[in-house]
């Protein structure tokens, strides 16, 4: 009886095991309050490893070489409010779970196709050649969550940048560097 016993509870436990061990991590929907460029942000799963994210906000812009004019040699800084698309391909998911490091939230590397489009301006000191301008490009990032809900991102990559009169030109980095908290799933 013990022996069948034994035997019963460890097929259980090896179920269970093997259960945890299947479960693959998966993209959440997520609601962000992001501070640097202050936004609200909704990052929806569209597939396993893939997210969609649509930030608005207001927040800090430097200008481009074709689509502004500055009179000042000096810092150059223009703060406009923001739509922020960006379509990101996690790639590290399992690797993480593997070495017991969370995916909540998620947690993880990606590259990603990012879309920017600034409106009128707020506050500048230089001149753009059209009240809206556009910038598209891949990124590589890593984005996590710290603590009860911290959230970290930073993305880094080329991106064309164009505005409504057709002037446009070529930046080789496109950065992104946000702080803020995740809000209730759900």
């Amino acid at each position: 009886m013990k022996k069948n016993l034994l035997l019963i509870i460890f097929g259980i436990l090896t179920t269970l095991n093997y259960a945890q061990e299947k479960i693959e991590p998966k993209t959440e929907k997520v609601w962000r309050i992001n501070f640097l460029n202050p936004a609200i942000e909704l990052e929806m799963p569209v597939s396993k490893k893939g997210t969609f994210s649509a930030g608005l906000g207001i927040g800090y812009g430097a200008p481009y070489d074709e689509i502004s004019v500055s009179p000042y040699n000096e810092f150059l800084y223009s703060f406009n409010p923001f739509l922020d698309l960006q379509y990101k391909r996690f790639y590290n998911f399992e690797k993480r779970k593997a070495k017991n490091r969370s995916t909540e939230n998620n947690s993880g590397n990606f590259v990603s196709f990012r879309f920017l489009t600034r409106g009128n301006t707020i506050e500048s000191n230089f001149i753009r050649s059209s009240n809206f301008d556009f910038a598209i490009g891949p990124t590589w990032g890593i984005q996590r969550k710290y603590g009860k809900n911290f959230h970290l991102l930073f993305d880094i990559g080329p991106h064309y940048y164009f505005d409504t009169n057709g002037n446009g030109g070529f930046f080789p980095i496109m950065l992104q560097l946000n702080l803020g908290f995740d809000l209730k799933k759900k």
